[in-house]
Formats: C-alpha cells, structure tokens, sequence
C-alpha cells in the first residue's frame, strides 16, 4: 500500500500529539491544524471530520501492527522473545499509534477497542502458535505488557527507575519466557 501524502502525515502526527499529551476533546479540528501548520481547508480536504482523524490513526495502527507482526513471525529467536524484548520500547511508530488508539477507546470512540483487540489477539495467536498452550501465551502477553507498563511510564528513562530496571534484566526475563516454550 503506497504511503499517504505528507500533508495528510503532518495532520495525523498532529493529531496524535494532541490526543496522547492533552486528551481526545482537546484535538479540535481547529487545534490539529493549527498544530499540523495546515489551513482548516487543508485540513477538511483529509479529513471530514474528528471522527474520519480518529479512524485515520485506527488505519495507521493497523499498518503499523501489520508490520510488527511480519517482523514478529521472522524473528530468529522466535515471537514470543520479540513480544518480550520490544516491550522496553516507547517512542516508536507503533507505541504512538497504540497510545492514541487507547486515548479514544477511553472515549468510547466507535472502532478503537475492536482495533486493539485486533492487535492484541494477532500478537497473542503468533505466541500461542509458538509455545502451544493458552496459559503459556497469556503469561508471556502479561510479562510483555508489565514490561511495557512500566518503560512507558513517565521519569521511566531516569536512573534507579523501574523501566530501567527491567531493561537492565531482560535477559533474565527472557530466560523465564523460554521456559515457557515446549520442551523446556
């Protein structure tokens, strides 16, 4: 699928900003283009409506867990150790499309829950393929999101703090997860 045009970029990532520092009511569509540095006619020529902002990012978040999750099933040491391992990274394409995505089901915005319980039960089936027990995939899911819990908390890059904490140990976590795995 082609990428969007750079305005129509500008105007999500805009978007986005407002939604996950100040809360889905203050992304007027006056704010997000002021933000975006768009004229409100640029602005309605992408996006109708909050409603069509608000399904542009569920879209955006669906691309990006797409290719998270063929990166996922091609990682040598295996799903469940990528879920894990990437747990510890805020800040990315993803991470911000899932914090907005959260913010709008907090809203109760028509699509946000469905979409992330598409991303959450994709990741789910690809570690559960992989260690072959539903207990096992919950365990290593409930690892992945304490992990991420934690790293995306703010002050989380701060020394002594408990992100930097589960970084330093990962390996360690990571041990714990292979036991998990068939065979262990």
């Amino acid at each position: 699928m082609p990428r969007p045009p750079a305005a129509r970029e500008k105007i999500l990532a805009a978007y986005c900003e407002i939604v996950a520092g100040d809360g889905e009511r203050a992304a007027t569509m006056d704010a997000t283009a002021a933000r975006a540095g768009v004229s409100k006619g640029g602005l309605l020529y992408h996006f109708k409506s909050k409603d069509a902002l608000a399904d542009g990012v569920i879209e955006r978040l669906a691309e990006a867990a797409e290719a998270d999750l063929a990166r996922m099933k091609s990682f040598a040491e295996g799903p469940s150790r990528y879920f894990v391992r990437t747990s510890v990274e805020t800040g990315t394409e993803l991470d911000t499309f899932l914090v907005v995505v959260m913010r709008l089901a907090a809203a109760q915005h028509p699509g946000a829950v469905e979409a992330l319980s598409a991303v959450h039960g994709s990741w789910w089936k690809l570690i559960r393929d992989e260690v072959g027990d539903d207990s096992a995939a919950d365990a290593i899911m409930l690892l992945g999101d304490g992990i991420y819990h934690h790293a995306s908390l703010p002050g989380a890059s701060a020394p002594g703090s408990t992100a930097s904490y589960f970084r330093s140990r990962l390996e360690s976590v990571l041990e714990q997860v292979d036991r998990l795995k068939p065979g262990a």
